[in-house]
C-alpha cells in the first residue's frame, strides 16, 4: 500500500523532470523569438492548449472503456481548451501567425506535444497536470513581465475584435493583456487543484 511518505520522492522527482522540460523549451523559444512578442505569444498559445485536448481525449477514453468517469474534469479541461483558443484568436489578429516558419514550428511542436502529455497522462495523471501547471506559469509571467514593460503602449492601442468580444471589459490591448494574464493565473490554480485531488484519491 503506498503512503504519502513515500509517494513524495516520486512527486519531487516529476516536478524536477517537468521543469527541466519546461526550462529547456522556454529557452528555445524565447531565444528563436527574441523581439517578435507578438509571434513568441503565438507559438505559446498554440502549444499551451494542447495539454487540455490531451486530457479531454484521455478522458473521454476511459469513461469508454469504463475505467473512470470524471464529467467535471471534462467540463474544466474543455473549458480551458476554449479559453487558450481565444487567447490563440486574439495572438493571430495582433499577426503573430503570419510567417509560414511560424505556424509550422508552433503547429508540428503542438502535435509532438499532444502525443506526449496523453501517453504522460496515462502514466501520470499527476505529472502531466504539474508540466501544464508550470507551462501556464510560465505564460502567467511572461505576459506579467510583457504588460510591465509595454503597460504605456498597450494602453494606446486599440483592442482586436475577438478580444472584445470574448471579454466585455476591454478597452485598450493593455486590458487584454491583462486579461489572458490573469487566465493563465487561472489554469495555474485550477492544475494545482488537479494535482491535489489526485493526492487525496
Amino acid at each position: 500500500m503506498f503512503t504519502l511518505a513515500s509517494v513524495q520522492p516520486t512527486v519531487k522527482l516529476e516536478k524536477r523532470i517537468n521543469k527541466a522540460v519546461v526550462g529547456t523549451a522556454v529557452k528555445v523559444i524565447d531565444r528563436v523569438y527574441k523581439d517578435r512578442d507578438y509571434t513568441r505569444f503565438y507559438v505559446l498559445e498554440t502549444v499551451a492548449r494542447v495539454p487540455y485536448f490531451s486530457f479531454v481525449s484521455v478522458l473521454h477514453l476511459y469513461e469508454s472503456l469504463g475505467v473512470w468517469r470524471k464529467a467535471d474534469f471534462l467540463e474544466t479541461h474543455f473549458a480551458q481548451t476554449m479559453n487558450e483558443y481565444h487567447h490563440l484568436l486574439i495572438m493571430e489578429d495582433l499577426g503573430g501567425d503570419e510567417r509560414f516558419v511560424d505556424r509550422f514550428f508552433a503547429q508540428h511542436t503542438a502535435f509532438a506535444y499532444y502525443w506526449l502529455t496523453c501517453l504522460l497522462y496515462v502514466v501520470s495523471p499527476r505529472m502531466a497536470y504539474n508540466l501544464s501547471e508550470q507551462v501556464e506559469e510560465h505564460a502567467y509571467h511572461t505576459y506579467d513581465e510583457f504588460l510591465k514593460q509595454n503597460g504605456a503602449s498597450l494602453s494606446l492601442e486599440h483592442p482586436p475584435a475577438v478580444a472584445v468580444n470574448y471579454y466585455d471589459d476591454v478597452n485598450n490591448l493593455y486590458d487584454v493583456f491583462t486579461r489572458v494574464r490573469d487566465d493563465e493565473g487561472d489554469h495555474v490554480k485550477t492544475m494545482q487543484d488537479c494535482q491535489n485531488f489526485l493526492e487525496v484519491k
